[in-house]
């Protein structure tokens, strides 16, 4: 399934806001992303139609399957690739931004070599 960088971005976005313990609202994106509320308003409206998440009476938002998949895989390679930027001697902040980069942009097999060679470097020690 193939979607925009900006779409995984939400998702990842609500489902890491979740992971917090929080209810979620469109408001809530706005302040974690620094995004105008339109800009987040017409995306929640687009991610909803394409049945990425859900919406209740009270503006609470969730993710639906296909909409957690996604969230789970991007969250999954940010952290991957940001501890792995980190272990090679990037400094923390650089390296959660290039990976917030990297996880939208990089085929699945690249991420599963680099997750191989991951758990190899931790059985090794």
């Amino acid at each position: 399934m193939s979607i925009h960088e900006s779409a995984e971005m939400y998702l990842e976005t609500i489902h890491v806001l979740g992971l917090k313990g929080n209810r979620v609202r469109s408001i809530d994106i706005v302040n974690e992303l620094e995004y105008s509320k339109p800009s987040v308003s017409v995306a929640m409206k687009n991610l909803k139609a394409k049945g990425y998440i859900a919406m209740d009476d009270e503006g609470y938002i969730t993710l639906t399957g296909k909409g957690r998949k996604i969230a789970e895989t991007m969250y999954e390679r940010h952290i991957a690739i940001s501890d792995w930027l980190i272990s090679l001697g990037v400094d923390k902040k650089t390296a959660v931004n290039d990976a917030c980069k990297m996880e939208h942009a990089m085929s699945e097999k690249s991420f599963t070599a680099i997750k191989k060679h991951i758990e190899n470097r931790k059985e090794e020690k």
